[in-house]
């Protein structure tokens, strides 16, 4: 498990400007920040536990927006009032808690249902399964992901890894049946 952030005190804070006219610039540099794990705490204003990783990531960060030719300012916070440090928690436990939520809905309403499609169609085909094992092994990735920007123990963290192996296990047994399917006709 992450190390939880609760008797850290010190943050990293980023305001940033990037041109209004492009659209393009301001998602990309919003992506780059969520992918980091970033709680924004209003537009263009966002925050991330002080780690020198995540330092030396919003320096290329910063790097992008003068590229895009916008402005940032960085702050190291180590004075939080004691409230404020609670709702920086809590927003990033409950943006954790929402991205292992979206893994397991991608899980349930996904990838049971391309199993159970490609039985229902019969389809026991290895290129298939190497189909639904590539849309696994994105499922990993992004948990992984997810677990490695949780610096809190946000909760569905288990439900998330439980769900993700229950793919893999699916998805063996369909693999399983391929294999069986493809002997019986060689």
């Amino acid at each position: 498990m992450a190390k939880e952030p609760e008797n850290e005190r010190r943050w990293l804070l980023l305001v940033y400007r990037v041109p209004s006219q492009s659209s393009k610039a301001r998602v990309a540099v919003w992506r780059d920040l969520k992918r980091l794990g970033a709680l924004y705490l209003q537009q263009a204003v966002c925050v991330l536990p002080d780690r020198e990783e995540l330092r030396v990531a919003l320096d290329r960060v910063r790097e992008r927006i003068a590229e895009l030719e916008g402005s940032s300012h960085f702050f190291v916070l180590d004075d939080v009032d004691e409230r404020e440090h609670r709702q920086i928690l809590e927003g990033f436990r409950a943006n954790s808690a929402k991205e292992y939520d979206e893994i397991v809905e991608e899980c349930e309403t996904k990838f049971f249902k391309e199993i159970e499609f490609e039985r229902y169609r019969e389809n026991y085909t290895f290129e298939e399964a190497e189909e639904i094992r590539q849309d696994l092994e994105k499922l990993r990735r992004w948990l992984r992901k997810v677990e490695g920007r949780d610096w809190v123990g946000a909760p569905g963290r288990e439900h998330a890894r439980d769900r993700v192996a229950e793919c893999e296990r699916l998805l063996e047994e369909f693999e399983a049946d391929v294999a069986d399917r493809v002997g019986e006709a060689g």
